[in-house]
């Protein structure tokens, strides 16, 4: 069956994705092999393929098949996350719209509702990823609310609270008014905004006075419990001991005195409102202040509002400037630039609140994860600036708000037995916690009696187990496959969660097992536009990743999404590249044509063009494949793509293939023709982790193989001496080529017509690589000389001349007047260089290689006007 005539991914990439998954390449199981391991970061179970995925798992796959190629048991555990905000949001707003609230239903009701939308809507993102030639071990895929995995989160929160390490209690916490639930400090993104300063008159009790304050929330005066001056300030010594009234409520507060008032800011007197700010909750609890909480959890406002109840935050804000300034009480209103905090999910403005949560307490905790990577450096963080981003947030860290208000998640594991703050018990079953309550209260419980807390824990309270519990390393921390697989070695990751999870990952791995969760963290730039911006579905930017593959082929775009990629910086993406992937795919297949397409006679000696041919792309490969491990070591995976993009497009494609074809309906040897395989099997070798179906195709085709075979599962090339000085005497030799196709390019001598070509040598070339230029430059003779040939055209290469006899249909006037242009022009240039060197201020300053460089230049133009002088002397 001949070859198709052009590459078409849409044919092939499925017939070998489904080869794989039949024949099981992609599983592991424990073995005398070394381990190679990565988890996946799990998406949200009801998302879909976005950009950042594409890069993500792109840079996963590479690792994880070369991994396997250089015989290592490769094992890539996928898996998704059950994101309760997000997922929650979505089953929420789906209920809406059929006419049911959340409200209206019990937890159980509920969760049924999840469940379907998860086993609807979950893991269309994993398919998504095959498409990709993602090879992750299917048979393995985990879900954060599998079964054994949730009996995971269980017994560690149970193990922490007895270890002293969780506790509840009343906190101010980031609320978010939408999901109705708290968030963690690290899912609050704050953002500049543009609001106002208004500023508010409060009246003095039993005087005319009035004191002034400035806020950016005038709708929480209903719940100020205090104005507070600081006492150094002159301005307010009247107002000491006094009490204020708050307009539109009429309550009255004391006026409290305080150093933490800035005296620099607003009026230098500050509002009090212990609810809902953390400073003036500090400030309420060190004077005792009444705490008055005036919202509901959707942030309307409730009986504490008045008239004002159950009207939106915002919308109470206009209103009631209006109806402070109709009262008198408005003084001005300013606008003024402030962060805010927004909801990481959902982009509401967080509201602080005192709510009784749960917290893990994080002193200790940080201290080995610290030490893993800034001290031991038993974790490398690729790219390494991103351990002070890790250093700044451990060393400041606060205790983890691990509890939240949601139904969708982990129960947590507290039973009630009373109304007290206290009455509970921690366990992992209702069973259990009835037995300790038992105990507890020294009379006999019974599950009926118990109540348990209705919050689920945060979402990362799982997912900071996962390269654990994934190995079911918490529950049997002893079992055959932790005790292989773990620690992992690579994990790939975006920056934008380095707090939420790997840190939370690394303070697991001590925590649990007392050792590194990983050794190595790649972090993946963000994928923006052509303009800088984040891609994002709300912008409209950023293109449907299958799309794109059904357009250029997975291979395509994994090559277009790498080669915008440099190592841990931003990607700005650019379709083109997509494009450019595709036509590398055309090239590889184009060459894989070329060399089918020969015949091959077996009596035919080796020309000398091929054997110094195959001798220099040897080392040239050997050269390619010790850049490509350094590359690798230092994470930098689009350098390593470049290096195998120029081997396999310039020194194979373009040189290598060109040096060893037979003339036209000419055979080629036997020798020649299985080095020319075995290089392009080593060089599928190589692309393979980055263009999985198109190697594959092309190794299937180069000749019958089995299953046992097959690409995936190859031998990877072995590392030997690189033969530097052939490289480089090639170089020079690629140079002449260059030179004599110019001058048949330029002077229209075809290609068919044989040429002289006459050396005057001073350079000590490689003679070997004569055979090379005669035949790619088609010379009927290459002789060396001793002196200037006259009447030819001529061209420099370092230190060697080469001269060209002209043939009748050259038009020599024309040949003068391009080469008295030229000469012109280098002139010109050489003056400049001069003038730079006689510059004594420039030679002082320069650095030495840039002087150097100069020189060299200085050099080259000295010896191109000689050569074009020569030549117009011949003409």
């Amino acid at each position: 069956m001949s070859l198709a005539a052009k590459y078409n991914p849409q044919d092939i990439e499925k017939k070998w994705y489904d080869y794989w998954m039949e024949n099981n390449y992609f599983h592991s199981v424990p073995n005398e092999k070394e381990p190679y391991t990565i988890v996946i970061p799990p998406p949200n179970v009801t998302g879909v393929l976005h950009m950042g995925h594409m890069l993500n798992n792109t840079i996963q796959d590479v690792l994880i098949r070369r991994a396997r190629l250089k015989g290592f048991n490769a094992c890539w555990v996928p898996g998704t996350d059950h994101a309760s905000i997000a997922t929650e949001a979505k089953v929420v707003a789906k209920l809406k719209e059929e006419g049911i609230n959340k409200s209206d239903l019990t937890r159980d009701e509920f969760l049924k509702h999840a469940w379907e939308w998860t086993d609807k809507h979950g893991g269309i993102i994993l398919e998504q990823l095959k498409k990709l030639g993602a090879s992750c071990d299917w048979e393995r895929t985990k879900f954060t609310m599998d079964p054994d995995l949730s009996e995971a989160v269980t017994k560690v929160f149970v193990d922490l609270y007895h270890k002293g390490l969780i506790y509840r209690g009343y906190r101010m916490v980031n609320w978010d008014p939408s999901a109705k639930t708290t968030l963690s400090d690290e899912e609050v993104i704050f953002e500049e905004k543009q609001g106002n300063l208004y500023y508010l008159n409060y009246k003095i009790e039993d005087s005319n006075d009035v004191l002034t304050i400035a806020t950016t929330r005038p709708e929480t005066i209903f719940g100020d419990t205090a104005i507070c001056i600081n006492p150094n300030d002159e301005r307010f010594k009247h107002l000491k001991g006094k009490k204020a009234i708050v307009p539109v409520c009429n309550r009255v507060i004391p006026i409290i005195e305080d150093e933490y008032v800035d005296v620099e800011f607003g009026t230098g007197c500050l509002k009090v409102t212990p609810a809902h700010d953390p400073n003036d909750k500090v400030l309420g609890e060190k004077h005792n202040l009444e705490v008055i909480d005036i919202f509901n959890d959707d942030a309307s406002l409730n009986s504490f509002g008045l008239h004002y109840e159950g009207k939106d935050r915002f919308v109470v804000r206009k209103e009631i400037t209006k109806e402070l300034e109709e009262l008198g009480c408005l003084v001005k209103v300013e606008p003024y630039m402030h962060k805010v905090g927004t909801s990481e999910r959902t982009k509401e403005v967080i509201e602080p609140k005192i709510s009784a949560q749960w917290f893990l307490k994080m002193e200790t905790i940080v201290e080995p994860a610290l030490k893993a990577v800034l001290e031991d450096e038993e974790i490398h963080f690729f790219p390494k600036h991103y351990n002070s981003t890790y250093r700044h947030w451990l060393e400041n860290i606060r205790d983890w708000n691990i509890s939240r208000q949601l139904w969708w998640g982990h129960q947590i594991p507290a039973y009630f037995y009373g109304d007290g703050v206290n009455d509970f018990v921690i366990a992992s079953t209702i069973e259990e916690a009835a037995k300790l309550a038992s105990e507890k209260l020294g009379k006999e419980v019974t599950s009926t009696d118990l109540t348990q807390d209705p919050d689920a824990l945060d979402t990362w309270f799982s997912s900071w187990l996962w390269p654990i519990s994934v190995f079911d390393g918490i529950r049997n921390p002893d079992n055959k496959e932790i005790e292989y697989y773990y620690p992992t070695n690579d994990l790939v990751t975006g920056p934008d969660i380095i707090f939420f999870w790997v840190a939370r990952m690394i303070f697991a791995g001590y925590e649990f097992r007392n050792e590194k969760p990983f050794t190595n963290v790649y972090f993946t730039g963000i994928v923006r536009d052509g303009k800088g911006r984040k891609m994002s579905k709300s912008l409209g930017n950023s293109p449907d990743p299958i799309e794109l593959i059904e357009k250029y082929g997975a291979d395509g775009v994994r090559v277009g999404m790498l080669l915008c990629s440099a190592a841990g910086n931003d990607l700005l993406f650019d379709e083109e590249l997509c494009a450019q992937g595709r036509n590398f795919s055309n090239k590889i297949w184009n060459s894989f044509r070329l060399i089918k397409g020969w015949e091959i006679d077996e009596t035919l000696e080796q020309p000398q063009s091929s054997k110094v041919a195959i001798e220099w792309y040897q080392a040239k490969f050997q050269q390619t494949l010790q850049d490509l491990d350094k590359s690798f070591e230092q994470y930098r995976i689009s350098e390593a793509l470049m290096s195998i993009y120029k081997l396999v497009w310039d020194d194979f494609s373009s040189w290598f293939l060109e040096m060893v074809k037979p003339g036209y309906q000419q055979p080629i040897d036997a020798k020649t023709y299985h080095s020319v395989i075995c290089f392009l099997e080593d060089n599928l070798k190589v692309l393979h982790p980055y263009m999985p179906f198109i190697s594959e195709e092309i190794w299937q085709e180069i000749t019958n193989r089995t299953p046992e075979e097959a690409l995936i599962i190859a031998e990877y090339p072995k590392t030997s001496i690189v033969n530097e000085s052939l490289i480089n005497d090639f170089k020079f030799t690629s140079e002449v080529i260059s030179n004599i196709r110019s001058i048949r390019k330029d002077k229209n001598i075809a290609f068919k017509n044989t040429i002289e070509l006459s050396v005057l040598n001073s350079e000590n070339s490689n003679k070997d690589l004569d055979a090379v230029i005669e035949k790619l430059g088609n010379l009927s003779s290459l002789k060396y000389v001793n002196e200037k040939v006259e009447g030819a055209l001529s061209f420099r290469v370092k230190s060697n001349e080469y001269f060209i006899p002209m043939t009748s249909d050259i038009n020599v006037e024309e040949e003068k007047a391009k080469l008295e242009e030229e000469l012109k022009y280098t002139l010109g240039f050489l003056k400049s260089v001069q003038n730079k060197l006689s510059n004594e201020r420039f030679v002082n300053n320069a650095p030495e290689n840039v002087l150097k460089i100069e020189r060299q230049k200085e050099a080259d133009a000295l010896a191109k006007i000689e050569t074009i002088k020569a030549s117009l002397f011949n003409l």
